[in-house]
């Protein structure tokens, strides 16, 4: 019987593996080394990434990222300053008789240095101005009272008339009384005394005999009769110092003063436009005072009047620019002439150069006037 064999599949033929990967243990070692190399970089920036995230910025290079180029930023020594403070704001009216103090921080200005201090403490500290008792409804910067009185011109006083090719004449003689009383020897003792007791004359001086003369001739020796005599009985007045001027004040309510102890101030900067203000404002109120002094009625009492006005770099005033008030029509002029009369050529005086660079041509000023 025939018997037909099928041929045998050859097997296939499997690629070349190198000898040290058969092993088991080698193939295992590779592929761990294979995922550290592909895993580390990966782990690397993920961890990189969040920390920039946490930060709020990603400040953090990776050391994949490439190189930039950097650069560095000089600022000039001008850049570097600290800009100068503004320069004060606020027009407070010093007292001219407190002594002059820079002081180390203020916005406010005035017509003089000064630093906020009062006679007695306050309680309530922290001000820069003295505590004043006043009215609530008012905002005052005034911290003294007074008045403005006319400035009279001082006469120069006239010179001695000294006649021509004349001398002098001669002091009077004083008067001289000669010590009253004498000593002497009586009794049987040898070294007894005794004494004789009168009444003390005037003009007593120790001289052996009596000297005629007047009783009130100067005391100085070699007076003249151009030397003024001294006379005991009516000394001459003492000699003052001017007192100045401040115009009528009223205070507004200020419980918070300064623990600093002296006249009273403000915290306040001299400047130009202090100065020229305080002026200005003496000189209205002074037409003012004159206005109602002159006039025939008065505004009632407890109303007030608040005038706007433009005034110009040459001292005049250019126009009034509002009226307010509960004073009338009568009370209303008085105010708005006080200002507009001084104000007229040649004006409150011109302003100076620091004035106008500051100002500009010209400004808009407010002014209140009470009735009181």
């Amino acid at each position: 019987m025939n018997q037909l064999l099928e041929p045998e599949t050859p097997p296939a033929k499997r690629g070349r593996i190198p000898r040290f990967l058969r092993d088991d243990d080698t193939q295992s070692a590779v592929v761990g080394i294979l995922l550290t190399l592909i895993l580390w970089p990966l782990l690397i920036w993920t961890f990189s990434w969040a920390i920039g995230h946490l930060h709020g910025a990603s400040n953090v290079k990776l050391a994949l990222t490439p190189r930039t180029n950097q650069f560095n930023i000089e600022l000039a020594p001008q850049e570097l300053r600290q800009p100068k403070p503004p320069p004060p704001n606020r027009f407070v009216e010093a007292n001219p008789d407190a002594p002059e103090h820079i002081p180390d921080k203020t916005q406010n200005f005035a017509a003089h240095n000064q630093q906020a201090a009062q006679p007695k403490p306050s309680p309530k500290t922290g001000n820069d101005h003295p505590e004043t008792t006043g009215k609530k409804d008012i905002d005052s910067t005034q911290i003294v009272d007074g008045h403005l009185a006319d400035k009279q011109p001082v006469p120069t006083p006239p010179e001695p008339a000294t006649p021509p090719n004349t001398t002098p004449k001669a002091a009077p003689i004083r008067e001289q009384n000669p010590l009253t009383g004498h000593e002497k020897d009586e009794g049987e003792d040898k070294n007894a005394f005794g004494t004789n007791l009168g009444q003390v004359a005037e003009n007593v001086q120790n001289v052996p005999n009596k000297v005629e003369g007047v009783k009130e001739a100067p005391l100085i020796e070699g007076a003249n009769s151009t030397t003024p005599q001294i006379d005991p009985k009516h000394p001459m007045p003492r000699r003052t110092l001017s007192q100045q001027n401040v115009r009528p004040a009223i205070f507004a309510d200020n419980p918070t003063g300064t623990s600093n102890i002296g006249l009273a101030s403000w915290d306040a900067r001299w400047s130009n436009y202090g100065q020229y203000l305080q002026q200005l404002i003496d000189t209205v109120q002074a037409q003012w005072d004159k206005l109602l002094t002159n006039a025939g009625s008065l505004p009632a009492s407890g109303t007030h009047v608040v005038v706007t006005f433009r005034l110009k770099s040459d001292g005049t005033v250019s126009e009034i620019l509002k009226v307010d008030g509960d004073a009338g029509k009568l009370g209303e002029t008085y105010c708005a002439s006080a200002i507009t009369i001084p104000g007229t050529a040649p004006g409150y005086g011109k302003w100076t150069d620091d004035m106008v660079a500051i100002l500009g041509d010209q400004q808009d000023l407010t002014f209140a006037f009470y009735y009181y």
